[in-house]
């Protein structure tokens, strides 16, 4: 569970939340068509953008965020390094028996094509591309949190202008302006509020979540290179040490 996501969007909330309680009516801020052009209008506009499949990807997208927390590619050169220690002593073979030990996926499929006996170039050039497919897979999910945080924001100006059309052909009781006024201008605060609170932060994390990954994947894919190759352990772990800032190498 990521805790810094959680603190950012349920924190930045009840700040909101906090600061609206303390100027009064808070029930002067819920306006249930503003809520509907807002949400309504945005969420039309993502099925217009992005293909179902997509959007039905959007659940596992928001909990990557909230839920998934990133492998440590300390922790991830230390295990290729004992990998490569136990192929450097017993051959690369008795790496078959530590595939059960082996969580990751991608890991596992590396060192099972390396134990196999697989030409090095076509292991590189099978985890290269699954590395390039899971980035664009990571790439359509932020997309569609962006779309969203770019047309929340319009579709409150839209509600506004609805609001102030119909504020405006109702002007004979000067009484009731203020009000209008104000339930008018909530479709662009609802619109704000969506776009910089929740999507578009969410979007930056989601971000750098793809950064993470693709990062740790890039080492394990040098890693098992390396293993496969024979290299040295004290080698391979100078190889992968050079993907990490100077800090983090002197921990590993």
């Amino acid at each position: 569970m990521d805790l810094a996501t959680i603190i950012g969007v349920f924190g930045g909330a009840a700040l909101l939340i906090w600061a609206i309680w303390l100027g009064g009516d808070f029930a002067s801020f819920i306006d249930y068509p503003s809520i509907i052009v807002v949400l309504g209008g945005a969420s039309m506009a993502v099925f217009s953008a992005f293909p179902m499949r997509n959007i039905v990807r959007v659940i596992n997208v928001f909990r990557n965020v909230f839920l998934t927390k990133a492998q440590s590619p300390t922790d991830m050169i230390k295990t290729l390094v004992k990998f490569a220690e136990e192929a450097r002593r017993n051959g690369i073979l008795s790496l078959e028996n530590r595939l059960k030990e082996v969580t990751d996926p991608f890991l596992k499929s590396g060192i099972q094509m390396a134990v196999d006996g697989t030409d090095p170039e076509l292991i590189e050039q099978i985890l290269t591309t699954e590395l390039e497919a899971i980035g664009d897979r990571h790439a359509d999910g932020k997309a569609i949190l962006d779309c969203l945080g770019k047309y929340a924001p319009a579709y409150g100006m839209i509600g506004t202008l609805v609001g102030l059309v119909i504020m405006l052909k109702n002007m004979t009781d000067a009484s009731q302006i203020g009000a209008g006024m104000a339930v008018a201008l909530l479709t662009t605060l609802y619109g704000a509020v969506i776009a910089n609170l929740v999507c578009c932060p969410l979007g930056d994390k989601l971000a750098l979540r793809s950064r993470q990954e693709l990062l740790l994947k890039t080492i394990i894919i040098k890693g098992v290179m390396a293993i496969q190759s024979g290299d040295n352990p004290r080698v391979v772990e100078q190889k992968l040490n050079t993907f990490l800032p100077a800090k983090q190498r002197q921990a590993a």
